[in-house]
């Protein structure tokens, strides 16, 4: 009897510590005090599958930030977002799918990936990967709503990290 409970019990240890999904990987992010996400480690998990698709740091594509919203402005919420890659990176083919993070606290938005979808199917890819612009195109109109951020852009650079700063 006491063999079965532990058995079971290791077994939903394990399985919570294993999960991969995207959700639990962003649940421990730290804010600063503007509302802006902390650093956060890659997990070595991510590390090892971006080493075999050759998505090597500083490996960039540009994508279509919203999936729902493809003409400019796009208006971004809080929460989870899926991009569509326009560009192939590394071996994972355009149109796959990235899955990640929305914040809108700060000045402008921080948008972090934790996971890819291959477009020829199979299960989701764990990544550390970051939506960038230059000249501060993430920044937010000044007619963004709290919990928003309007955007001039519908596209962005996605970038390959080794962790988020």
């Amino acid at each position: 009897m006491h063999s079965n409970t532990f058995a079971l019990l290791g077994c939903a240890v394990l399985l919570v510590v294993s999960s991969g999904c995207p959700g639990t990987a962003t649940g421990g992010v730290a804010l600063r005090p503007d509302g802006t996400p902390g650093p956060q480690e890659c997990p070595e998990e991510a590390r090892k599958a971006m080493n075999y698709l050759r998505m090597f740091v500083g490996e960039a594509a540009w994508v279509q930030v919203d999936a729902n919203q493809s003409s400019s402005p796009i208006t971004l919420y809080d929460g989870p977002i899926e991009s569509v890659l326009e560009d192939d990176l590394g071996l994972l083919d355009a149109p796959s799918r990235l899955y990640g993070r929305v914040w809108t606290s700060g000045p402008q938005a921080v948008i972090r990936y934790y996971a890819a979808q291959p477009l020829k199917g199979g299960d989701q890819v764990p990544i550390c990967a970051v939506a960038r612009l230059g000249l501060g195109q993430l920044r937010k109109r000044p007619e963004s709503k709290p919990g928003t951020a309007l955007l001039d852009s519908s596209r962005a650079g996605v970038y390959i990290v080794n962790e988020f700063r």
